[in-house]
């Protein structure tokens, strides 16, 4: 006779801004057409520590309304093992129980006309992983990929943080898609956390003339050389407006990728672009920016462009962390069990003693 008691897991469960709480909670059921995944780690992403501070995008205010929901099992960047599926969903996939997958961060509708132009990553709902109540997230034992998601196979020789890094890199690739490097371009890459590396990485990969990257920390500038970086300047210590066009014969960058998510990077983007130059705006911000948008029309006629997700960038991210060829060791600083999410939390928000953290779940 089966146990009536529900099977239940670990899992941090979102009850609004700063009150995320570990939990014992039924373990999820998959459907038809759906998988069973156990996962075996999550990353913490830059957006996940502001949506737990509160931040407007996510929880609104007075221009807009709350996007994330409470209730829900956080976490959108993952990997892990298939432990059940149906013959529809193996077939859809190209995947069998035991594979190691990930899922793509959004779970589209396939219905509205983003997703019916191929723009999936900008679907109407949006429903995200770790956000929506559609779409519980990782930082549980188990979680279930719908049968609408996106789903991709990864090597089982990498260890699992490097395998859950998948969906960062697939972000910063196809920020450096929006930006369309050309050959003879100077790019310069604001901030070398796990979003600016994994942009050095993908910029370095499109063979412009040099890859210039930025930051305050000595340590993580020496990580954006073994990404493929060919400068780097420490905003500390470094006029980097006047270096930059040192660099160029006074003209300035061709283009600019920013993603360390602070206000004072755009500004300063701004000023170091030459005309007619490229910006791309990758980060979440906990609150608005202004800018002098005089700099972008009458000054320069910039280019500005914005990038969300990572869409159709995910084979080439798992191609490029399976390839060896990243630092991934010392992009994956930290690896906590699930109960100490709080701790991997603070040590984002902290921001200088981490790259990225990732929560594996027992």
């Amino acid at each position: 006779m089966e146990d009536s008691v529900p099977e239940t897991m670990q899992a941090v469960v979102c009850h609004g801004p700063r009150d995320y709480r570990l939990e014992e909670i039924p373990k999820p059921v998959a459907g038809p057409g759906e998988a069973l995944v156990r996962v075996e780690a999550v990353g913490i992403c830059a957006s996940d520590l502001k949506c737990y501070l509160g931040a407007a995008k996510f929880w609104g205010d007075e221009n807009r309304p709350a996007w994330a929901e409470t209730e829900v099992v956080p976490g959108h960047e993952f990997a892990g093992t298939i432990e059940q599926i149906d013959d529809e969903a193996a077939a859809r996939w190209g995947v069998a129980v035991g594979d190691r997958v990930v899922s793509e961060q959004i779970v589209p509708c396939w219905k509205c006309r983003y997703c019916l132009s191929g723009n999936y990553h900008m679907c109407a709902p949006h429903d995200l992983y770790g956000f929506k109540r559609r779409t519980p997230g990782a930082m549980a034992s188990y979680m279930v990929y719908p049968a609408e998601a996106l789903v991709h196979k990864v090597s089982r020789d990498l260890p699992p943080a490097h395998a859950a890094f998948t969906e960062p890199l697939s972000c910063s690739l196809h920020a450096v898609d929006r930006a369309d490097i050309r050959f003879g371009d100077t790019v310069v890459v604001a901030g070398c956390g796990p979003i600016g590396l994994g942009m050095v990485a993908g910029a370095a990969a499109k063979s412009p003339a040099r890859v210039i990257a930025l930051d305050v920390a000595d340590a993580k500038l020496e990580l954006a050389k073994l990404c493929g970086a060919d400068v780097t300047l420490n905003i500390a210590r470094t006029d980097v407006v006047q270096a930059v066009k040192d660099l160029t014969d006074g003209y300035g960058a061709d283009v600019y990728l920013e993603g360390t998510g602070h206000p004072s990077a755009v500004p300063q983007g701004l000023n170091l672009l030459r005309k007619l130059g490229t910006f791309v705006e990758y980060s979440v911000f906990k609150d608005p920016v202004s800018v002098d948008w005089s700099i972008i029309s009458d000054d320069k006629e910039l280019d500005v462009r914005g990038a969300h997700l990572g869409p159709d960038c995910w084979p080439a991210a798992i191609r490029m962390i399976e390839s060896g060829k990243l630092p991934m060791d010392q992009i994956c600083t930290h690896q906590l069990p699930l109960e100490d999410f709080q701790q991997g939390l603070d040590l984002v928000a902290e921001g200088t003693k981490s790259i990225k953290v990732t929560l594996i779940p027992a």
